[in-house]
C-alpha cells in the first residue's frame, strides 16, 4: 500500500528538499497524466508525514510550460494529501513587495495558454468554484507559521501567471501593475487550479527575488539577481515547511476546499464511461456511488 501523507510540499526555484525531514524514503509513481516532476521524497517533519516533489526536478530541467502539474497533483492525491504548500519565485509589481519578501498570494490572473488546466473532460464535466482560489484557513495558518522567521511577509497580493519562458517586457509589466497584480510568475497555473479540483487545501508562498522589469532602478531581470536573492529565500523556505508542520500536527482542520465537488460534477455518474471512472478513482472515490443516476 502507498503510503499516506498529510502534508504536499512544491518546492520551486531554489527549494529541491526539505531539510529536518527525517525517515525518508523515495518513491517513483507512475499516474494517468504521467510522471510527477520529481521523485516524491517521503519523510517525517515534526512527527507529520509529508510528501516533497520539485517541481522543476533536481537541477532545475523542467520549463515552467514542461511542468506535469496534473501529475504532480494526482500523485499528491493517491498519497492523501490534504494539506498543499506551494512555493514559488516571484518578480514584484509594487514598489514595496521587496526581493525578499514573502507574499501569501490570495488571487490569481492567467494569462497562460499551453497547459492542461483541469482533470475532467473525457466523458466528465466539473465547474469548481475559483472565485477564492486560496484556502483562507491555511493561509491564516501559514501565516502564523511564518511569524519565527522573522521576514517581511506581505498577507495578500495577486499572481500574474505567465507562460514564460522569457521575463516580461516593459510594456507586459506595466500592464500587468495596472491590473492591480502583486507579483508575476511563470508556474501557480494551473497548480492552484488543479489542487482545488482534487480537493486540497492550497496555499502558495511567493517568494520576491526581484522586481521584474518596470522598476527604473531596477531595468531588467537577471538569472544571477535572481539566484541571488533565491539563496536568501531558500533559507526561509526550509524554515517555513517545520513551522507549518508544527501547527498541522495540532490542527488539522477541515476546509471547504475538501470537499470542493460535492455541487461541482454536473455529469450523471451512469453516463461517466468506466475509463473515465477509472482514471480518476482517487479523485471521485467519494462521490462515484452519490452522483445522480
Amino acid at each position: 500500500m502507498t503510503e499516506q501523507a498529510v502534508i504536499g510540499i512544491i518546492g520551486g526555484t531554489g527549494v529541491y528538499g526539505v531539510e529536518g525531514m527525517i525517515n525518508i524514503r523515495e518513491i517513483e509513481l507512475d499516474t494517468p497524466f504521467g510522471k510527477p516532476s520529481s521523485k516524491i521524497m517521503i519523510g517525517t517533519v515534526q512527527d507529520v508525514v509529508v510528501a516533497f516533489i520539485a517541481r522543476h526536478n533536481i537541477g532545475h530541467i523542467i520549463l515552467p510550460s514542461e511542468v506535469p502539474y496534473a501529475a504532480n497533483i494526482y500523485a499528491f492525491k493517491v498519497l492523501g494529501v490534504k494539506y498543499l504548500l506551494s512555493f514559488t519565485a516571484v518578480g514584484s509589481l509594487r514598489e514595496d513587495y521587496k526581493p525578499s519578501d514573502i507574499v501569501l498570494v490570495d488571487q490569481y490572473i492567467d494569462r497562460t495558454f499551453k497547459r492542461q488546466q483541469t482533470f475532467f473532460g473525457n466523458g466528465i464535466v466539473a465547474h469548481i468554484p475559483f472565485g477564492e482560489p486560496i484556502c483562507s484557513k491555511f493561509k491564516e495558518l501559514v501565516k502564523e507559521a511564518l511569524v519565527p522567521l522573522n521576514a517581511v511577509v506581505h498577507d495578500s497580493g495577486t499572481y500574474v501567471c505567465i507562460e514564460g519562458p522569457a521575463f516580461s517586457t516593459k510594456a507586459e509589466s506595466n500592464m500587468h501593475r495596472q491590473w492591480g497584480a502583486s507579483v508575476v510568475g511563470m508556474t501557480a497555473i494551473p497548480e492552484a487550479k488543479l489542487a482545488r479540483e482534487a480537493e486540497m487545501s492550497y496555499v502558495s508562498i511567493a517568494m520576491v527575488t526581484d522586481y521584474d522589469c518596470w522598476h527604473p532602478d531596477h531595468d531588467h531581470v537577471t538569472v544571477d539577481l535572481v539566484m541571488e536573492n533565491l539563496k536568501k529565500n531558500g533559507f526561509n523556505a526550509q524554515r517555513a515547511v517545520v513551522e507549518v508542520a508544527k501547527l498541522i500536527k495540532d490542527n488539522r482542520f477541515v476546509s471547504k476546499a475538501h470537499n470542493t465537488l460535492q455541487d461541482s460534477i454536473m455529469t450523471p455518474v451512469d453516463r461517466i464511461p468506466e475509463e473515465t471512472k477509472t482514471k480518476l478513482k482517487p479523485i471521485l472515490a467519494n462521490y462515484l456511488k452519490n452522483l445522480k443516476h
